[in-house]
């Protein structure tokens, strides 16, 4: 798991980032979007979630470092609802254009 470029681990575990992920799996029709903003709820982030007409679901977060960081972890795991096979992510710094946590249609 790397940090984000140019952190220095820990120092910079507040530094707010932005994910910006791309799930792959059995991830649509499942409560992939529900339980994606319950967790991002419960952790403080804000952004976006929708699903792509490929069946894969966009996520967008943005906050602390180190909550990202466990957000992310959190999509890997087996507690994210269905399958997950693979998630493509890019991990840049936060624009702060997000007020809360929603799904997009």
């Amino acid at each position: 798991m790397a940090d984000f470029a140019g952190g220095s681990g820990a120092a910079d575990a507040g530094a707010a980032v932005r994910l910006t992920a791309r799930v792959q799996g059995m991830v649509q029709a499942v409560g992939f979007r529900y339980w994606t903003v319950r967790k991002a709820e419960e952790l403080a982030l804000r952004g976006t979630v929708r699903n792509n007409d490929d069946g894969t679901v966009g996520v967008v977060v943005e906050g602390p470092q180190a909550v990202v960081l466990q957000f992310r972890a959190w999509l890997r795991s087996p507690e994210a609802p269905g399958r997950v096979d693979h998630v493509d992510e890019r991990i840049s710094p936060a624009t702060g254009a997000f007020s809360n946590f929603r799904v997009l249609y």
